[in-house]
C-alpha cells in the first residue's frame, strides 16, 4: 500500500527528484520573501506598525529558501529551473489571488483593503504550508538533515498562520469583516484548484524521474483528485475560519537564523 512516507522517501533518496523537490520549494519561498518585503515597504501610513511583522514574514520565507538551497549544496546538487506548471506561487497570482506583482513593483502605497487582501491570501496559503510541514515533521523529524530544516520551517509556518489570524481579527473588529470573509472564500476556492493542479504536475514529474509504473501514477493521481473533492465539498472551510491564536504577536521579534548544514 502506498503511504505518504514511502513516496517522500523515494523522492528524497533520488538525487534528481530531490533536486526538483528542493528547487520548487526554494523558488516558492524566495517569491514569498520578495512579496512580503515589497508589501512591508508599501503599507499605508496608518498601518506602519504592521510593517515590521510583514518584513519578518518575508525574512522567514527568504530563510526557508536558503535552507532548501543548503540542502541541495550538501548533496553536491544545483537547483533546476522550476517547471511553470509546478510554480504554485506564480499560478496563484495568475488566478488573481493576492496582490498583483505589477502593483508590488510600483512605489504607490497600498490601501487598507490591499493589506486585508494580502492577509486573507496569506491566511489561506499559510494553512496549506503549515499542514504540509506538519506532515513532513510527522514522517521526517528524525531525519539527520531534513529533520532540522523541517522543525524550523514548521515552527515558522505556524507562527505565520497565527499572525494572520490575529491581524485579520483586528481588521474584522475595525469593520472589515465582510470583506475579509468574501476574500477568504475566493482565495480558498482558487487555492484548492491550484494546489490540485500543481500536485498533479509535481507527481507527474516525479513519476518520470523515478520511473513509477502507470498503476502507481494513477493511484497517486486518484488520491490527489480525492483530496480536491473533499476540499471542494467543504474541506476548504478550514482555511477561512478565524480564531484568536494561542501564539500571540507571533511575528513580533526578529527572524531566527537558518541552521548550518555542514
Amino acid at each position: 500500500m502506498l503511504s505518504a512516507r514511502g513516496v517522500f522517501e523515494e523522492i528524497l533518496d533520488n538525487d534528481e527528484s530531490f533536486r526538483l523537490f528542493c528547487s520548487i520549494a526554494a523558488s516558492g519561498e524566495a517569491q514569498g520573501g520578495w512579496e512580503n518585503r515589497r508589501i512591508a515597504a508599501l503599507v499605508p501610513a496608518d498601518e506602519t506598525a504592521l510593517a515590521p511583522k510583514i518584513a519578518r514574514h518575508g525574512a522567514d520565507e527568504d530563510k526557508h529558501g536558503r535552507i532548501f538551497h543548503a540542502l541541495l549544496k550538501k548533496r553536491g546538487l544545483r537547483p533546476v529551473e522550476v517547471p511553470h506548471e509546478t510554480d504554485y506561487t506564480m499560478l496563484l497570482e495568475k488566478h488573481g489571488i493576492g496582490l498583483a506583482h505589477e502593483q508590488l513593483k510600483s512605489d504607490l502605497p497600498l490601501t487598507v483593503r490591499d493589506v486585508v487582501t494580502y492577509l486573507a491570501h496569506s491566511r489561506v496559503t499559510e494553512q496549506r504550508a503549515s499542514e504540509q510541514m506538519r506532515l513532513l515533521l510527522k514522517n521526517f523529524a528524525d531525519h539527520p538533515d531534513l529533520g532540522r530544516a523541517v522543525r524550523m520551517i514548521s515552527n515558522d509556518e505556524d507562527n505565520h498562520l497565527a499572525y494572520c489570524h490575529e491581524e485579520l481579527l483586528r481588521f474584522a473588529a475595525a469593520g472589515h469583516g465582510h470583506t475579509i470573509q468574501r476574500t477568504l472564500r475566493e482565495c480558498a476556492l482558487a487555492e484548492i484548484r491550484v494546489y490540485r493542479d500543481v500536485s498533479l504536475a509535481v507527481m507527474d514529474r516525479m513519476g518520470h524521474i523515478l520511473a513509477w509504473p502507470h498503476t502507481k501514477r494513477r493511484v497517486l493521481a486518484a488520491g490527489i483528485h480525492a483530496m480536491y473533492a473533499f476540499e471542494r465539498m467543504g474541506g476548504w472551510r478550514r482555511m477561512v475560519s478565524l480564531k484568536l491564536p494561542e501564539r500571540r504577536d507571533a511575528l513580533g521579534g526578529p527572524a531566527t537564523p537558518a541552521p548550518e548544514f555542514a
